[in-house]
């Protein structure tokens, strides 16, 4: 893991446009980014898009990086922005797309959770369908709640972590988690009554 004094050379570099330095830079933040990407936009295509006009972002943005956050942190900003708005043109064409996984309500701990422990044929489908399911259930919260969700819930940052990928303070981001929390069990509710799963 590099140092703080490493990283900020390492910025210089490739903002005085050395691509090896760039790279490098990249490299350390790109695989948890596209897993970003990924769970906003629901395919490996658009996940790849979404990476490729960050990273060219990210590398026309170097020079006006400053340092008041972490490297990582900037670049996971720049791809939850770029994925906020491919989402938003996207939206009317989004794909559902299975992983195995199921929600709690519990505060801390909802969270996708990919789990297949050999479940027979009929089990595996219907935990298809939940996934199915709650993914559409993700599309319906607005975007500032689905983006939290997904930051908090299913790729792991911490309430710190999204105040700065964000721009936000931390109240704002505890009592959006909790709003966006609630939103989606009442979703989840709401359509399981109406047999919508």
């Amino acid at each position: 893991m590099r140092d703080a004094a490493e990283e900020r050379i390492l910025i210089q570099k490739a903002a005085e446009g050395d691509k090896d330095s760039f790279e490098t830079l990249i490299l350390s933040c790109k695989d948890k980014a596209y897993g970003i990407a990924f769970r906003y936009l629901k395919n490996e295509e658009d996940a790849m898009d979404a990476l490729q006009e960050s990273f060219i972002k990210i590398y026309k943005g170097l020079s006006s990086f400053n340092f008041e956050s972490k490297f990582d942190t900037w670049v996971y900003r720049i791809v939850t922005n770029v994925c906020n708005d491919l989402y938003r043109k996207n939206k009317k064409n989004s794909k559902l797309v299975s992983i195995s996984g199921s929600y709690s309500s519990d505060e801390d701990s909802a969270e996708l959770d990919i789990t297949d422990r050999r479940e027979g044929p009929e089990a595996l489908s219907v935990r298809k369908d939940e996934s199915r399911y709650i993914i559409k259930c993700l599309d319906m919260l607005a975007d500032e709640h689905r983006e939290v969700i997904i930051l908090r819930d299913i790729k792991g940052f911490s309430y710190e972590e999204i105040s700065e990928i964000l721009d936000c303070s931390l109240g704002t981001v505890k009592s959006r988690i909790s709003r966006a929390r609630l939103r989606l069990k009442d979703i989840y509710l709401e359509g399981k009554n109406k047999k919508e799963f």
